[in-house]
């Protein structure tokens, strides 16, 4: 489920742009490249968490996309979703959500309980 979470949100990157492109903070570079980038790296991510191999990999960088992406929601917090009539607590509450990706990611990609 976290794998076709992460590359249907990538897909979406392509197909929807707006919306991220709207949510990145005005001193970032480059949105659109900053769009495809980490719209193509949560598809790649998705597929690299299905392959035993890769997943380790996938995991951590898929942590280091969701830590990279945090200014843009924090953006929206702070200064609503341009285009969007969304209540300012929603966009604060959608925060914590965050950490507990990136916790959800570490449990499945990256934690090894130790052997016995």
């Amino acid at each position: 489920m976290l794998a076709l979470f992460f590359m249907a949100a990538g897909l979406n990157h392509f197909l929807n742009p707006a919306p991220y492109l709207s949510m990145m903070p005005l001193y970032l570079p480059w949105p659109h490249a900053l769009n495809i980038i980490s719209g193509a790296a949560e598809i790649v991510g998705g597929v690299g968490i299905l392959l035993p191999q890769t997943r380790l990999l996938a995991g951590w960088g898929l942590v280091a996309l969701l830590v990279a992406v945090f200014p843009a929601n924090l953006n929206v917090a702070l200064h609503g979703w341009k285009g969007e009539n969304i209540a300012p607590w929603l966009l604060w509450a959608r925060l914590p959500f965050q950490p507990l990706m990136m916790a959800l990611v570490y449990w499945v990609c990256i934690y090894q309980p130790a052997q016995k």
